[in-house]
């Protein structure tokens, strides 16, 4: 071989070892990502149920802590690993620059009205019994009712690469408006998946009384997605168009 190839030659080498080590560092540090999500899901829910049980002969509780395994690591190897970018923002702070005080605010009571309710339920289960429990059929459609709020949810994440945690224009991402997938259905398919998921897990832990205060967790969520809505109407072009294509929020022919 020509000397005056040989340095080409070595150049394009070393671009294409360093591209397998940048994609191999990139597979590590998802990887990271997948057991850090398990682990922290399974600590979430456990602490936050079980300790307020006073008990861990709860099977109902070892289900659900099942359920949400399969269910994160299957989201995080079929939605997240082909969007990181994505994924990057579901792990930023809930309070961000640009976000709007609104927002702040109702995300706030948002997150923790979600953990209250969580650990209402087993308080209710084995201390307040303010309600008669669910029957087997209830309680076990309520663990459908979670599993459809979790794919709902994981749909929407994978049709929707700018689903950040907080309401904020993300100008240096290009943002544009989504309406394929479950966007042409509904125009938060989130907070369907977040409301179902409340409601579905107060109910098959078998807490009449958690899935009616349920209603405080989603009157959050409408006041949520009036906030998200003035705020894309002013600073994303197309939304306002979306809004006449798409017309409910929620749920469709009702709102």
């Amino acid at each position: 071989m020509p000397a005056e190839n040989r340095p080409v030659e070595n150049k394009m080498d070393h671009q294409v070892v360093n591209s397998i080590k940048d994609d191999h560092d990139q597979e590590h540090a998802f990887g990271l990502r997948v057991i850090f999500s398990v682990i922290f899901n399974i600590l979430f829910y456990g602490i936050l149920l079980f300790l307020p049980a006073g008990t861990f002969q709860w099977w109902r509780a070892w289900v659900f802590l099942g359920v949400v395994v399969i269910g994160t690591t299957a989201t995080m190897l079929l939605v997240f690993k082909d969007n990181q970018e994505l994924l990057n923002e579901r792990f930023k702070s809930p309070i961000q620059k640009g976000q709007p005080l609104a927002d702040k605010i109702v995300l706030i009571a948002l997150i923790a009205s979600f953990m209250g309710l969580i650990i209402f339920i087993p308080r209710d289960v084995f201390q307040f019994h303010l309600l008669e429990k669910p029957n087997v059929v209830i309680s076990s459609a309520g663990l459908i009712i979670y599993i459809a709020g979790w794919v709902i949810t994981s749909l929407a994440f994978k049709e929707n690469a700018f689903a950040a945690p907080v309401v904020k224009h993300q100008q240096e991402r290009a943002q544009k408006v989504i309406d394929t997938g479950v966007y042409s259905v509904v125009r938060h398919p989130i907070y369907i998946g977040g409301a179902l998921l409340i409601v579905g897990i107060s109910l098959w832990l078998e807490s009449y009384a958690a899935a009616l205060l349920s209603a405080i967790f989603i009157a959050l969520i409408i006041v949520r997605i009036l906030i998200e809505e003035r705020f894309l109407k002013r600073k994303l072009s197309g939304y306002t168009d979306y809004l006449q294509r798409t017309r409910y929020r929620l749920i469709p022919h009702l709102w």
